[in-house]
């Protein structure tokens, strides 16, 4: 079988052993495609851990959830001014050894912020957060006057006269 021209760090060498699928599945593994992005974006960091959000509205509130996987408590904090709900917080880095080794890189960490306008009518004194199973659930009650109240059809009686041709 040909050699196999091999790439390491830019350089183009030819392998002098025949071909060796496990030497070649860890030179795949090693393949960074977006190595070079990241570099030009400023590295990984710049990426960052963003949560995702879904916010619904039922009946009676307004429900906010986010998956948070391990973000810790003591670094999360929601404040609420006004109408203007804020989620921030962090997720840190585990730690690393200098004998470590990535094959894939692809969590990302760091400090997020995310804001959410609210509407009219929160009961702001009512408001709700748990974190559980790295989801942050916050609940948002609506105030009894603004919450919509069904009007029942043919509640009021009408005479009605017959014309006369």
């Amino acid at each position: 079988m040909a050699d196999l021209p091999v790439r390491r760090g830019g350089e183009s060498m030819v392998s002098r052993r025949g071909f060796d699928p496990f030497e070649r599945m860890r030179e795949l593994m090693r393949l960074e495609p977006f190595e070079e992005l990241g570099r030009l974006m400023g590295g990984r960091e710049q990426w960052g851990f963003v949560p995702a959000f879904e916010v619904k509205e039922t009946k009676d509130s307004y429900i906010f959830k986010a998956d948070m996987p391990g973000v810790d408590e003591k670094d999360l904090d929601i404040t609420l001014t006004g109408d203007r709900l804020t989620v921030s917080g962090k997720r840190e880095t585990e730690k690393e050894e200098d004998t470590d080794r990535f094959y894939a890189y692809e969590r990302s960490y760091g400090s997020f912020s995310r804001s959410f306008t609210l509407p009219e009518g929160v009961d702001t004194e009512h408001c709700s957060a748990e974190l559980k199973n790295g989801v942050l659930a916050l609940r948002m009650p609506k105030l009894p006057e603004v919450q919509p109240k069904r009007i029942q059809l043919g509640g009021g009686q009408q005479k009605q006269g017959k014309a006369k041709a």
